[in-house]
């Protein structure tokens, strides 16, 4: 799937710095993660974009695992055997991410940016964020461990985990030419029973926020983008219709 976007004409004095903003959208694992890619492809190739931000559902219940996860248990391979569950492999790495009824985020940047846009400042962003909306969150504790079957068994300090001590938001990184895809995805309303049949384990209850889905993410939106003053925003409008045609 190739996605083309129209670059605007590059000033006289220097090139404009822009930045794609994607409303959200929901479709199959396999067309997210090839957008994320995309997303990031754009960013190396494109000299006039500084950042791309996505926030996105996905169609049905999905698990993906990280790069580096080669094996996968027995069970999934049932769940995904008998339709309970669709499987589809993230750039990044770390462990399995249940996605059902929460929400992702994808951002892209180039390296030079890394010291601003780093999981440092996505952190403090979402911190804040949901801080606003009567959510409080705070950093994982540990800094590295052994890949997990269940990215959400283990708290490192890329993650975020709320008061009760439930990992909310678990977030990686992919990394080519000099340029970053950091995406993560927010339990808000996990579904329990799937849960269980995969990670044998507790899910996180539902985030009791009087909100839905959409309201957070355009809080979420509002939040990052009004310290980026400086940056020309462009919208771009993504579905199952019009892949690859803007």
């Amino acid at each position: 799937m190739k996605i083309i976007i129209n670059r605007p004409t590059k000033l006289i004095l220097g090139i404009e710095n822009q930045a794609l903003i994607f409303e959200t959208n929901s479709l199959p694992g396999f067309d997210q993660m090839a957008l994320d890619l995309n997303s990031l492809d754009q960013t190396i190739s494109n000299p006039e974009i500084i950042f791309t931000l996505r926030f996105y559902y996905w169609t049905g219940d999905w698990l993906s695992i990280g790069y580096h996860q080669k094996e996968l248990p027995s069970h999934w391979e049932k769940l995904l055997f008998n339709g309970e569950i669709n499987i589809v492999r993230r750039p990044s790495g770390g462990g399995a991410v249940l996605h059902s009824g929460g929400i992702t985020y994808a951002l892209t940047f180039k390296k030079a940016s890394y010291k601003i846009l780093s999981y440092e400042m996505v952190n403090n962003w979402l911190i804040k964020s949901f801080s606003e909306l009567g959510l409080n969150l705070q950093k994982g504790n540990l800094r590295g461990s052994p890949i997990k079957t269940n990215c959400f068994g283990t708290s490192l300090i890329s993650d975020l985990v709320d008061q009760d001590g439930f990992k909310r938001i678990g977030s990686a990184q992919y990394r080519k030419k000099g340029a970053f895809l950091q995406h993560g995805e927010i339990q808000t309303n996990p579904s329990k029973d799937l849960w269980f049949k995969l990670f044998k384990e507790e899910a996180p209850p539902k985030i009791n926020l009087e909100l839905s889905n959409d309201e957070i993410v355009e809080h979420l939106r509002n939040s990052f983008l009004e310290k980026q003053s400086n940056i020309r925003l462009k919208n771009v409008a993504v579905d199952n219709k019009n892949l690859g045609k803007f």
